[in-house]
């Protein structure tokens, strides 16, 4: 499998949410076997994320507002990298800023490793402190504005953008990282959500808002990813969004994905990546497909 110049032997992508924790879930889900793992978004500072509670089960998914707590860069280049590395992990890191001057502190940081990643993913579904009436994701000028500095800081490591689908600009925005250097997309992040007890008539979450994922988004990652492929046809993308088996895999391949990310599905099964690998390979053979890579964008007009 080829995104842009990122060689992968599967499709598959184990995603941030699965690997958050290290390399824990990793050891019930052998990385060999899957194209890569992406490790949950890191920043250049220690961030302990938003107060409990912080994730709530929805009826197709779940909503989370975490806040992207992680250790920051150097701890985890020194001590979750490494236990990934002795699993075998083909590993992409993912960064997070509140600024451009943030984004850049963290693929600088990022650098001192690039040799071991096979790309790095810059999470641009964050609020801009620069632009308070936007998510950077959301404009067209402070997405091209992240991606290039961040790809000037980790050249030549292949850079990813994850884009968010809360915008109906998301065709420009994504065509906006591509000329800024962006070699291929993540698309989507998750859905804004809110969930309220009708008993206690508290918030489920104490951020009050926060981002729906799993099978519930999954046909707003495939009408994302269809709108994008259909702009930019060219360009390399890995779709996420409630991926939970083969079917769902050749479905986002179909509207235009090169790989597929699977996060959520792993919440309920670690393993989950391994059998949609399984069951993406047995749908292709089924229907005759020479590779899997026969599916991107083969969807019939």
């Amino acid at each position: 499998m080829s995104i842009g110049p990122i060689r992968l032997p599967h499709p598959v992508i184990a995603a941030s949410g699965t690997f958050g924790h290290g390399a824990e879930v990793a050891r019930l889900c052998d990385p060999r076997r899957l194209g890569a793992v992406t490790v949950k978004s890191l920043s250049s500072f220690a961030w302990a994320g938003n107060p409990a509670p912080r994730v709530h089960e929805a009826t197709a998914g779940m909503l989370n507002a975490v806040g992207l707590q992680n250790p920051g860069v150097a701890y985890w280049i020194a001590h979750e990298l490494p236990d990934l590395e002795a699993l075998g992990a083909r590993v992409i890191a993912s960064i997070w800023g509140r600024s451009i001057d943030e984004y850049v502190a963290a693929a600088q940081a990022v650098s001192a490793a690039a040799g071991r990643l096979v790309a790095l993913e810059v999470n641009l579904s964050c609020p801009n402190l620069e632009s308070a009436s936007h998510m950077f994701a959301h404009s067209r000028e402070a997405t091209a504005e992240v991606v290039a500095g961040v790809v000037a800081a980790v050249a030549p490591l292949p850079v990813l953008a994850k884009l968010s689908p809360n915008t109906w600009e998301l065709p420009d925005v994504a065509e906006a990282a591509v000329d800024a250097g962006a070699c291929g997309l993540t698309l989507v992040n998750t859905v804004l959500g809110m969930a309220i007890d009708p008993e206690t008539r508290s918030y489920r979450i104490a951020n009050r808002s926060g981002g729906l994922s799993g099978p519930a988004i999954k046909p707003v990652a495939v009408r994302s990813v269809h709108e994008v492929w259909a702009r930019r046809p060219g360009v390399p993308i890995v779709g996420t969004g409630g991926v939970a088996s083969g079917r769902d895999a050749a479905e986002l391949m179909l509207a235009g994905a090169a790989a597929v990310g699977v996060g959520t599905a792993t919440f309920r099964d670690p393993k989950a990546p391994l059998k949609i690998t399984t069951e993406l390979l047995s749908f292709c053979r089924d229907r005759g497909f020479p590779s899997v890579a026969e599916l991107t964008g083969g969807v019939h007009p």
